[in-house]
């Protein structure tokens, strides 16, 4: 593996890539967004737009644990007493069902829950940290931002979905403490098409506002030894 910084392309202009201060952070690859006859779906949602994504993040995530570096997971979901859900967010969409509610894996967003729970293609292994996050970005109410400080990380991977929402936020959050992100295209996804093309200009626009834009192949490359 690569132990220096090497710059990888990517827009608005090359990222400096610093496998030594750099973590992968997977943003809510749970089985009730992503597979057929979950949540997602029964909302409504073409799930293919997500699943898309599973390749390419699978491939990434097994460089990524081959080089030895730190890999991170996080996990939408609420306390089952409901006390971190706040009321705006119960009775969003006004959907018959919401969260907390029984869906078709259990019930809705509750952690513990099969639905709640990461697909197994891309299943943490023992030692790599899964935040579960009561909000859309991985850094509110959650212990995210200590435990990369104590392994001393200033560089953020950021994949999962969806682009414009929960890795959108994240991403914002991680730039307001001072992280470089750089996302790969390829490795995330949106059920809705113009949300990932506006997603992720949202993420370069203006110099790269919030970070760099790319694709994974260009990353699992740069692991690869020298």
């Amino acid at each position: 593996m690569n132990t220096k910084a090497i710059e990888i392309a990517a827009e608005p202009y090359p990222f400096l890539f610093d496998p030594a201060v750099c973590a992968l952070l997977i943003i809510d690859m749970q089985r009730d967004f992503l597979e057929p006859g979950g949540f997602g779906e029964m909302l409504g949602n073409d799930v293919s737009q997500l699943r898309r994504t599973i390749e390419p993040n699978r491939r990434l995530l097994a460089a990524w644990r081959e080089a030895g570096l730190l890999a991170m997971h996080t996990r939408e979901g609420h306390r089952a007493d409901l006390a971190d859900l706040p009321p705006c967010k119960k009775i969003r969409g006004r959907a018959a069902q919401s969260i907390g509610d029984s869906g078709p894996m259990g019930r809705i967003l509750i952690r513990g829950e099969a639905g709640q729970d990461i697909i197994s293609e891309l299943y943490p292994l023992p030692g790599e940290p899964v935040i579960d996050k009561p909000g859309k970005g991985a850094f509110w109410a959650t212990d995210l931002h200590a435990i990369l400080q104590h392994k001393g990380i200033r560089q953020l991977v950021v994949t999962g979905v969806t682009t414009e929402v929960c890795v959108n936020t994240t991403v914002r959050e991680a730039n307001d403490r001072g992280y470089d992100c750089y996302v790969p295209e390829d490795c995330v996804g949106s059920y809705y098409p113009e949300f990932q093309d506006y997603g992720l200009r949202m993420i370069k626009a203006q110099g790269g506002i919030f970070g760099w834009v790319g694709r994974s192949d260009t990353l699992i490359a740069a692991l690869k030894p020298i």
